[in-house]
């Protein structure tokens, strides 16, 4: 019996919401590869290198290639090349303090980089991938963002909104606190208002999408923390649209920059083309989308702002071509990130 597709799409609208999602989630996942394909890996290698072969650990350009070893992809043992570096005498491969680096599973990369994506818990992502436990993909989520979060941007190109937000400082994660009692799940500040208790986050944003966003500090903004973040991405062709904050007008003020400022009251919104309609629309977004982690700890928030200007970038779309990028752009920046590392960490500004 031959079936017409015109049947099958036929069949496919008097689907209900939820059987189309889930045939959605299906042919995605027959469609998309599931495990990390060696054309990725080819690909790490040509944009790693593509300025020559230089030596991971002393920079030196010396180098010979150093025989092969073997890894495992789509679970069939492939020869990798290995380098050797003439000055130091170190060798070292493609994927050397990456965040593939000494990984014993890359065949369940692919399935991890979509759970990413999805933004999962750890722990439903052990469930989907199996074979590795949430704290082995705590460690390998980490090592991406480390990385991920080195990507340079480019300048900042005609108006430019920017505004601040802020976070409760979070120690999640943390056996024993000193300097306070722990606080309960969704429990609030002690003080009233922006405090010390608070982390500050500056996102900017031009109406190309470019977009920075990072902590600065605990409590209020001030104009050696914003010039320090994005002074040498603004130039006097920008246009500020920023809140009424007084560290904005004062910024701009010493480096001769245009600004327009607009209350929080709302009452006016926008002064012609400008506004800062966008930069607040990515607020919401931002903390709508870290609300699903119940908690994130400041040490690591910078890493949580990283992934979701990645998914961004991306319109949070889950395919082959996504994927693929999100991978390579996180292997081409060194991480050199343990598990050590990122668990004793602090929050620094």
């Amino acid at each position: 019996m031959t079936v017409r597709a015109s049947d099958i799409l036929k069949a496919i609208q008097k689907l209900n919401p939820s059987e189309k999602h889930r045939l959605r989630e299906y042919l995605i996942d027959a469609l998309t590869a599931s495990s990390l394909t060696g054309t990725v890996l080819d690909e790490i290698s040509e944009r790693k290198n593509k300025d020559g072969y230089r030596c991971p650990d002393c920079e030196s350009e010396h180098i010979v290639r150093f025989g092969k070893y073997s890894t495992i992809v789509d679970g069939e043992e492939v020869k990798k090349q290995r380098y050797r570096c003439k000055a130091c005498r170190k060798t070292f491969t493609d994927l050397t303090n990456t965040a593939l680096y000494r990984t014993r599973h890359l065949n369940r990369w692919m399935k991890f980089i979509e759970c990413m994506i999805e933004g999962y818990s750890l722990r439903k992502s052990a469930e989907l991938i199996g074979g590795v436990t949430h704290v082995t993909l705590f460690y390998w989520r980490h090592k991406l963002l480390s990385a991920l979060k080195q990507m340079k941007s480019s300048k900042f190109q005609g108006i430019v909104e920017m505004d601040e937000t802020y976070f409760l400082y979070s120690e999640k994660g943390k056996r024993k606190i000193k300097d306070r009692k722990p606080r309960k799940r969704g429990e609030s500040a002690k003080k009233r208002g922006i405090s010390n208790e608070q982390v500050c986050v500056l996102v900017a944003r031009d109406r190309d999408k470019m977009t920075f966003s990072q902590t600065l500090g605990m409590g209020r903004l001030t104009k050696e923390q914003l010039d320090k973040a994005i002074g040498h991405k603004l130039s006097h062709e920008n246009v500020l649209c920023t809140d009424a904050w007084r560290a904005f007008k004062t910024y701009a003020a010493e480096k001769e920059l245009s600004i327009y400022q607009f209350k929080s009251d709302g009452k006016v919104r926008t002064k012609g083309l400008y506004h800062i309609q966008n930069v607040n629309n990515y607020h919401r977004r931002l903390k709508g989308w870290i609300q699903r982690f119940n908690g994130v700890a400041t040490k690591y928030l910078n890493n949580y702002l990283a992934w979701f200007q990645v998914l961004e970038s991306i319109h949070h779309q889950r395919n082959e071509v996504t994927m693929n990028e999100m991978i390579i752009k996180g292997n081409l920046i060194p991480s050199v990130e343990t598990y050590d590392t990122l668990r004793l960490s602090k929050f620094t500004v």
